[in-house]
């Protein structure tokens, strides 16, 4: 039986297997998505590592646990009170405040987005070590425990526990984003939609924070003038403050 011939004169190339850089090394990384090579070239999709000690071309990536440890000892990452235990594989589990905002419902026909409704709620607080009873369809805002500072270039996620999904609580409606400059507490929007109260106990693991590397520091991260920064330094659970740059286009 004949051998099979080969097209032409062309031979394959493989690529070469390059070893997993260490934490402080600065390593092109990538394939030329044009010509099929490996490739450090930025301008053909080669990335690499991004440390505290030196910037390079890379690509957004969410954090490890290793890459977390590395960013909190650079003093880059800072959570206050930061218990190494509360670390996960890709993220740190962060606590519940002691300090609630109740709606008052009483005051308002309605929500107004664009008017100043300051007393729209009330702080309450539990006494001694008793829980904050959650009951089925309310809505309250909570408090992380931790204060958290992110450097101009990692943003962070808030995201619920499962076990506690798993129970009817959500932990943010749709403000799980936390951007990068920011440095304060995080504020919860907690909502029950089981059929049964839920306890709410001070000091419980209530979610986590997952930190993502920007391709670039932030040219006005948050806190600078440039946006406002309404919540920046915020402390416990603070109410909206959508009134103070609401936007609306005429449509």
């Amino acid at each position: 039986m004949p051998s099979r011939r080969r097209r032409g004169n062309a031979t394959r190339r493989r690529l070469p297997i390059q070893p997993r850089p260490r934490w402080g090394e600065c390593r092109p990384l990538g394939l030329d998505a044009v010509a099929g090579r490996a490739t450090g070239d930025p301008k053909h999709g080669g990335l690499a590592l991004r440390t505290p000690r030196r910037w390079a071309r890379l690509a957004p990536v969410l954090l490890s646990d290793r890459d977390i440890l590395g960013e909190i000892d650079a003093g880059r990452i800072a959570l206050d009170p930061w218990h190494p235990e509360m670390l996960q594989p890709s993220s740190i589990d962060v606590r519940l405040d002691r300090f609630f905002r109740v709606f008052e419902n009483h005051r308002y026909p309605h929500i107004d987005p664009a008017a100043d409704q300051s007393d729209l709620t009330r702080e309450v607080e539990p006494e001694g070590d008793e829980p904050f009873i959650l009951h089925p369809g309310e809505f309250v805002l909570g408090s992380t425990y931790e204060v958290v500072s992110l450097p101009d270039d990692i943003a962070a996620r808030v995201e619920g526990k499962s076990s506690l999904g798993r129970l009817g609580l959500l932990t943010h409606a749709t403000a799980g984003f936390v951007d990068p400059g920011f440095s304060g507490h995080v504020t919860l929007e907690l909502a029950n939609v089981a059929t049964l109260p839920i306890k709410l106990y001070p000091g419980m693991k209530i979610g986590q924070f997952c930190f993502f590397r920007l391709t670039s520091p932030s040219e006005h991260p948050y806190g600078s003038t440039k946006y406002g920064s309404r919540y920046q330094g915020q402390r416990g659970p603070t109410p909206s403050r959508s009134y103070q740059n609401f936007h609306r286009t005429d449509i």
